[in-house]
């Protein structure tokens, strides 16, 4: 896994390109902190490896929300609880 900096992003982008092109996936960091992936595709599966990365993208977000209904302890909630919250927030969306 190689890592660039964003600075050397902009000013050795040859760099990059190359490293692109070998090792397939490169890391974007920011004060040393990551804050992007960049990943090779070409135009045969461009359209793959974007569904790939949105389906990822779906996953950590769905568990992010089951991170925080742990730590507030929404998940034990019974089923008819559920069902009440679910029937409040239609009738709320209906108005």
């Amino acid at each position: 896994m190689q890592f660039m900096a964003v600075r050397d992003l902009r000013s050795r982008s040859a760099e990059a390109w190359g490293k692109l092109e070998r090792e397939r996936e490169l890391i974007i960091t920011s004060n040393g902190k990551p804050i992007a992936i960049m990943t090779a595709v070409s135009e045969e599966n461009l359209e793959e490896a974007l569904t790939v990365m949105r389906r990822l993208q779906a996953i950590l977000a769905v568990e992010a929300l089951q991170k925080k209904s742990a730590e507030k302890g929404l998940d034990k909630l019974p089923a008819r609880e559920i069902s009440e919250e679910i029937r409040a927030a239609r009738r709320a969306r209906a108005k």
